[in-house]
């Protein structure tokens, strides 16, 4: 893995709503954090000595910006329906493209089956079927966010 994809990587967990990030594949291991700097260095210190240098540096700046965004989880509890979670780790969209119309948006009715959102994974496009019919109440989710396993994607009631 060389510098400019470990960039690329730091600027979407900045940019996302994870908490949490870490890959490790044979030869490269990297761990991301926003969490208060007392809970890291508690938590994982061994794991920072096999984090790569590059990346150590830039967790704290992360972690400041991301202590300012808890707002849409509030916004979340008032709606009402039944949560369709992520079922893997990638990028959220909401749109088959960028000049396309939204799968779904707030107040259409969907059937079971029906795709509410795709989110990218290793290259591969994976749709996310609505579980039941209903009414979609809120989208969780912005258009190309990261978002982690058992996220939230789409309220349905």
């Amino acid at each position: 893995m060389n510098l400019n994809d470990i960039k690329d990587l730091m600027a979407q967990f900045d940019q996302s709503s994870l908490r949490e990030f870490s890959y490790k594949n044979g030869t490269d291991e990297l761990q991301f954090s926003k969490n208060e700097a007392r809970l890291v260095s508690e938590v994982a210190p061994a794991s920072v000595l096999a984090t790569p240098s590059p990346v150590a540096p830039t967790s704290a700046p992360v972690e400041t910006v991301a202590e300012e965004v808890p707002a849409p989880a509030e916004a979340s509890v008032a709606a009402e329906g039944d949560v369709v979670e992520s079922p893997l780790v990638g990028v959220a969209y909401l749109a088959a493209g960028p000049d396309k119309p939204a799968f779904v948006t707030v107040g259409d009715s969907v059937k079971k089956g029906q795709t509410l959102v795709i989110i990218e994974a290793m290259k591969v496009m994976n749709e996310i079927p609505a579980p039941k019919d209903g009414v979609v109440t809120e989208i969780l989710v912005s258009n190309e966010e990261m978002v982690e396993f058992g996220k939230g994607l789409v309220r349905i009631k």
